[in-house]
């Protein structure tokens, strides 16, 4: 069996592919190069275009008839960079994801699995969200997930396809084969924050510390990359179980079920490193809020998934990754 995993060559695609590998499923990966990385595609099948490129799509299916599935990673994702340019965003995210299913339809795939995202979400208050929560996307990135998940959901209803739209929370760490992971070499996630902190010999900065939590600094997801890609094969092969014609699109929220919150986010990260990393509380930057996290009662009941890897397996992943990603990355 063969799944086509479009954005195969960046973070969270490349992880997939890697699973689906180790689980006796061959990934066929399509990427663009824009944002994924071509040394992430050694060893595997590889095509490099454009989703939108009707005339590659039906060569990938002429060439590989066992694909059964088609896992959706293509996008871009900087909110800051959505900000400065939503036209490229939403024609990027939106408007080539239609073609794409066109193309994919037309060559008879009606099994899509969708990265979706958290962000979707308002997550305000430092509470737990469910897949029912109300969603408020508050980026031009974020409304491009929605506005896909909704577009997905109105084909599906018309009988044209099923789709399974997987909401990650907030992925950190590599394949713990370290075969890729973060191609990114100055994140800005708080993780890669804290590892440049570290880095640095200087404080992290611990900004807002009086949000409604536990601790009252902000609060996050943070889910290992491997056990989001196991999450993708569980979907891969339970998709015709779970997805049927009266119930054709579903959302599933992927997250620990518990939140993290800064303080101890910077505590695991004591953990794992030698020598301890000082944070200085500081004030909130504009537009931060308390955060959330989500229960994990859908994706357990569906997919049978339930995280298996800790913070700090994710956070030692992320730093025994980093001299990988200097060697196997040029630039």
């Amino acid at each position: 069996m063969s799944v086509l995993i479009a954005g195969g060559a960046g973070y969270i695609g490349s992880t997939v592919a890697s699973a689906c590998l180790d689980a006796g499923i061959t990934p066929v990966i399509l990427d663009s190069l824009v944002r994924g990385r071509a040394e992430f595609t050694g060893g595997r099948v590889f095509y490099e275009g454009d989703i939108a490129d009707g005339a590659l799509v039906d060569r990938i299916f002429a060439e590989h008839p066992d694909i059964s599935a088609v896992v959706h990673c293509a996008a871009l994702i900087v909110v800051p960079e959505s900000v400065a340019d939503p036209i490229g965003y939403y024609e990027a995210n939106v408007t080539k994801s239609l073609a794409f299913v066109k193309h994919l339809r037309r060559n008879g795939c009606d099994r899509l699995v969708f990265s979706s995202s958290a962000s979707i979400y308002r997550a305000e208050d430092g509470s737990p969200v469910t897949e029912d929560s109300p969603l408020a996307p508050q980026s031009p990135y974020a409304r491009t997930k929605a506005v896909c998940e909704e577009m997905f959901a109105d084909i599906a209803a018309a009988g044209e396809m099923r789709v399974l739209s997987l909401r990650y929370f907030n992925p950190i760490g590599a394949d713990p084969l370290l075969r890729t992971g973060l191609q990114l070499k100055r994140p800005s996630h708080a993780l890669g924050m804290l590892i440049r902190a570290h880095q640095a010999g200087t404080p992290f900065p611990v900004t807002g510390v009086n949000y409604p939590t536990r601790d009252g600094t902000g609060i996050r997801d943070y889910v290992h990359v491997w056990d989001l890609a196991a999450a993708h094969i569980a979907a891969i092969e339970r998709f015709d179980s779970i997805l049927t014609a009266s119930a054709p699109s579903i959302a599933i929220n992927l997250g620990t079920g518990s939140g993290t919150t800064v303080r101890e986010l910077c505590a695991a990260f004591n953990n794992v490193v030698s020598t301890p990393l000082a944070t200085v509380d500081a004030d909130p930057r504009p537009g931060d809020v308390a955060g959330g996290y989500t229960t994990s009662d859908r994706a357990a009941r569906l997919l049978g998934w339930t995280p298996e890897l800790s913070l700090e397996e994710g956070i030692r992943s992320a730093l025994e990754w980093i001299p990988v990603r200097d060697k196997l990355l040029k630039d």
